[in-house]
């Protein structure tokens, strides 16, 4: 039997032996599991991601390689990989890598051979867990002391937002977007290209004034890493906008848009990662299969002091998953919709930005 050559230290003190993949380095960040069976590509490449090692639930990750077109950012941000087995040889014509050779590419390292489903009860009694993935000779004491120490960094959407402007065209367009960039997923831009609109992308901490200067048709917020109350100047330029613009808010743009009409946002026992949530349209009666990625969620009780109404609900646990403020024309939700989990359930709500848009031109 090949020994193990990498280990991960939890910071309860138990250590899980398996063997390495990916970037050669070690790792310390907090543990997250995702239940998607499909889709480990996108996972992996979306900044929401960013300093969390994600723990897969699906046991066989790897299969398919890795394809040019289905990155979700350019330089993911992960801080490491954890699955049950790792299968180095994919078969898909669309590979252009292995999942091991883009990661050793973008210094993302990876352990298999972990009893994943017992490490994914452990996360989900509700305690954050951080974790180091290290060398198999590391000291556990050492590794412990390095793990007592660890902070939650709170820089995380400067990081991963652009540092300057940039644009996605789309022939024949109908809207001007200007996307708030916390950390966005490339499939919102391409959706929103597809439903006829050119997209401004932003950095995260442009101000009102300068969104307003592209002469926007409609302004999205962005899905992102870390804490939403980290993002008090973006918070606060959503305020400015309110009532000037149609907004859709996607993730951690429901959190911000929830902030900045008064609500409060709570951390949730193991939050949502996984493209299988049930969600229920209160307006419609309909049930979406949803994807989502968040640690947080909107207090459902502190809503009803504020102009926005629930619109959606997860079925599991009863969070707030959709808000809306019809008269401001501005509205969000909890889980991604160009994530197409469904594969279709959610894309109406790009349909209902364009009419909020259409509304406004024709007012």
């Amino acid at each position: 039997m090949k020994p193990f050559d990498k280990k991960l230290v939890l910071d309860s003190g138990e250590e899980l032996r398996g063997y390495g993949f990916g970037a050669d380095r070690e790792s310390l960040c907090e543990l997250v599991f995702n239940t998607s069976t499909v889709g480990y590509q996108e996972i992996i490449s979306d900044p929401s991601y960013t300093d969390q090692m994600i723990v897969m639930a699906y046991p066989l990750i790897g299969n398919y390689g890795i394809a040019g077109d289905d990155y979700e950012t350019k330089f993911p941000n992960i801080g490491g990989l954890v699955v049950r087995e790792y299968n180095s040889t994919p078969s898909n014509f669309r590979s252009a890598l292995t999942l091991g050779e883009m990661m050793e590419e973008m210094h993302i390292p990876g352990i298999s051979g972990i009893d994943t489903r017992a490490l994914i009860r452990t996360l989900r009694e509700g305690v954050v867990r951080n974790a180091l993935l290290t060398d198999i000779s590391t000291p556990k004491e050492s590794a412990l002391e390095r793990l007592r120490s660890y902070a939650m960094p709170h820089d995380h959407v400067a990081r991963v937002s652009c540092r300057k402007r940039w644009i996605s065209c789309t022939p024949d367009h109908r809207y001007t977007v200007v996307a708030i960039d916390c950390g966005i997923k490339h499939n919102i831009v391409r959706c929103l290209n597809h439903k006829g609109c050119n997209v401004t992308v932003v950095p995260y901490d442009t101000s009102a004034e300068e969104i307003m200067s592209f002469r926007p048709s409609g302004v999205l917020i962005s899905n992102g890493p870390g804490d939403p109350s980290d993002l008090g100047a973006v918070v606060e330029t959503v305020n400015r906008l309110r009532g000037n613009v149609p907004m859709f808010g996607i993730c951690m743009g429901h959190h911000i848009i929830a902030t900045a009409y008064g609500a409060c946002i709570e951390r949730l026992r193991f939050g949502h990662h996984g493209g299988n949530h049930p969600v229920k349209n209160l307006d419609t009666g309909r049930v979406e299969i949803t994807s989502q990625n968040h640690n947080f969620a909107v207090a459902a009780a502190s809503v009803t002091a504020t102009p926005l109404r629930v619109t959606h609900i997860n079925l599991l646990d009863g969070t707030v998953e959709g808000l809306e403020c019809r008269r401001e024309r501005v509205f969000s939700v909890q889980y991604h919709p160009e994530s197409a989990p469904g594969p279709q359930d959610s894309m109406y709500l790009f349909d209902k930005f364009i009419k909020l848009m259409e509304e406004q031109q024709y007012e």
